[in-house]
C-alpha cells in the first residue's frame, strides 16, 4: 500500500540562505529574545537568551491508525521524506549512527488549523488526516483521545502534540490525496504487527517518539 510511486534517493540543497532570512519567516517562526528570571523575594535573575521556535499553528494531532488483523493489532506506519533528519548526516555525532533518514517511519499526524478548537476540533482535524494521509474515511465519534498532549522539545519548541486513535478494522481505503507537497514524494504506507513496531521503536529502528508513546498509550487502555 503506498501514496505515489515515486522514487526519491536524495534532496539536493540549492540554496541555503539561512544568514539573509528573518526569523519570522518560513514555515517556522524563530523568536530570539532575551529574558530574566523574576524571584518570589523581587529579585531578578542575569538576561539570558532564550531561543524559541513556533509554527504558524501552535499544535498538531498524531493519529494511530490501527485494524485487528491475523496476526492481532496492527498499525498503518508512514514513510516520509524528512529533510531535517536526514542532514544529520553532515553532521558530527555524539553517537555514530550509520542510518539515512532519507525517509522516516511514522504514523499520520497533521497540523491543527486556525479554526480547530477544543476536543471537537481535534477529532476533526484527525479525521481531515486520516483521509489525507492513510485513505481511510471514518467519523469524529471514531477517534479515540489518547491522554493529554506532550511536548517534544519544550526547551525550544512550543508546540504539542496530541495523541489519538482509530480502528479501520472492516474499512477499506482509497488512495490517499496527501496535500501535493514534494516532500510526500515517494511517501509509502505498510501495514505491520504493533508489537513489532513497538520493538523496533525502542530499539531505535523507528525514531517517532509520537507512535511509540501512541502505541503505549493504547496498549495500556486495552480493556
Amino acid at each position: 500500500m503506498g501514496s505515489g510511486r515515486t522514487t526519491v534517493t536524495d534532496i539536493e540543497i540549492v540554496e541555503d540562505f539561512s544568514s539573509t532570512a528573518r526569523c519570522d519567516e518560513g514555515f517556522l517562526r524563530l523568536r530570539r529574545l532575551r529574558c530574566q528570571n523574576r524571584r518570589a523575594d523581587g529579585s531578578a535573575s542575569a538576561v539570558y537568551r532564550v531561543d524559541v521556535i513556533d509554527r504558524p499553528r501552535l499544535d498538531a494531532v498524531a493519529v494511530l491508525v490501527y485494524r485487528r488483523g491475523a496476526s492481532g493489532l496492527e498499525v498503518l506506519t508512514r514513510q516520509n521524506l524528512r529533510p531535517a533528519a536526514y542532514f544529520r548526516k553532515d553532521k558530527e555525532m555524539v553517537v555514530p549512527d550509520p542510518v539515512s533518514y532519507l525517509l522516516v517511519e511514522e504514523l499520520v499526524a497533521g497540523v491543527m488549523e486556525l479554526d480547530d478548537r477544543g476536543e471537537e476540533g481535534l477529532r476533526r482535524r484527525a479525521v481531515e488526516e486520516v483521509r489525507e494521509e492513510a485513505g481511510y474515511e471514518v467519523r469524529p465519534e471514531e477517534i479515540r483521545l489518547l491522554g493529554g498532549g506532550f511536548f517534544v522539545a519544550p526547551g525550544i519548541l512550543s508546540e504539542k502534540v496530541f495523541p489519538t486513535a482509530v480502528d479501520v478494522t472492516g474499512k477499506q481505503a482509497h488512495e490517499p490525496e496527501g496535500d501535493g507537497s514534494p516532500l510526500e514524494e515517494g511517501t509509502r504506507l505498510q501495514w505491520r504487527p504493533m508489537a513489532e513496531v513497538l520493538a523496533a521503536c525502542r530499539r531505535g529502528e523507528v525514531p517517532d517518539a509520537k507512535l511509540e508513546l501512541s502505541i503505549t498509550r493504547l496498549l495500556a487502555d486495552q480493556p
